[in-house]
């Protein structure tokens, strides 16, 4: 698994301004539940000389997304708008004294919240629907624009540093080819040339056999199901379907109003714990397929 430093522990732990400020008046959401993660943040500045006098955070994600968020309200509080606008991923990092290259995407995603919270306070539209440049990542919606500045800004080489910086390409792969012609691009203005033989930040893992990969499954649910059982609620391992992974909500899970979010909580632990984008699905959507 990845080593993460004693400051990012700290805030994963005892995350800073976590919940919605009250009377906030900018509020900038950015990620989406059915890809893992999602960020509510909320300011409230002061109209007389646009100083963010609170921050707080609402995230569903990783330990590096919470530990990321905290962060970033403890960075930005105190600052005028403009100031906070100068605030970049790579601060987010630094200030945690570093994130796993695979995480960086957690610090990207902290750096959009604060742009649409800024954007929604002077009453701007800030885009996120993909019409300023192509859907590269179908898998997690991510377009040609956000992967050109992140790029840009982190100074990235390789396909596989795009997807710990964006997460695009971690999923099917069938958008690599297109995050190469990016960094063609990118790189050409920079007077460099791309070379796909340069090795990333980060090696990747060894593939894992299906026995192997059915056993880190379990164990990863292993690790959720202590956070279920205090609800009197569990989870079970049905199948395995290649990229699909059928799952049982037993006990108080079963039937929950938050069964989705809760669904979607455990895809992340296993996107995590395999290094893979994997989905999480009610078994009776098997039972479904079998029938069909």
């Amino acid at each position: 698994m990845w080593d993460y430093s004693e400051k990012v522990k700290e805030h994963f732990f005892s995350p800073r301004n976590a919940g919605a400020v009250e009377g906030a008046n900018a509020v900038g959401d950015v990620g989406s539940l059915s890809c893992g993660d999602a960020l509510r943040l909320t300011l409230r500045v002061d109209p007389q000389n646009e100083t963010i006098l609170d921050a707080g955070f609402q995230t569903f994600g990783c330990g590096s997304a919470i530990a990321s968020s905290s962060a970033l309200t403890e960075i930005i509080k105190g600052m005028t708008l403009d100031a906070a606008l100068k605030v970049t991923n790579q601060d987010i990092a630094d200030y945690l004294d570093g994130l796993p290259p695979e995480k960086m995407h957690c610090s990207v995603m902290g750096r959009e919240a604060l742009q649409a919270a800024v954007a929604n306070y002077r009453g701007e539209e800030w885009k996120d629907d993909h019409e300023e440049g192509e859907l590269i990542c179908k898998c997690f919606a991510i377009d040609a624009v956000m992967i050109e500045e992140t790029v840009r800004a982190n100074g990235l080489r390789t396909v596989e540093d795009v997807t710990n910086y964006t997460k695009a390409g971690g999923g099917c792969a069938a958008c690599h080819e297109g995050i190469e012609d990016i960094l063609v691009k990118v790189l050409a203005e920079q007077g460099e040339v791309f070379d796909p033989t340069t090795p990333s930040v980060t090696a990747q893992p060894k593939k894992l056999n299906t026995l192997q990969r059915i056993r880190r499954i379990e164990e990863i649910l292993d690790s959720i199901r202590p956070n279920l059982q205090r609800d009197h609620g569990d989870v079970e391992l049905v199948d395995v379907d290649g990229k699909n992974i059928y799952v049982n909500m037993v006990g108080a899970c079963s039937g929950c109003q938050m069964a989705a979010t809760t669904l979607g909580g455990i895809q992340q632990a296993l996107v995590e714990g395999l290094n893979e984008f994997v989905r999480v699905l009610p078994a009776e959507q098997l039972k479904s397929c079998a029938e069909g």
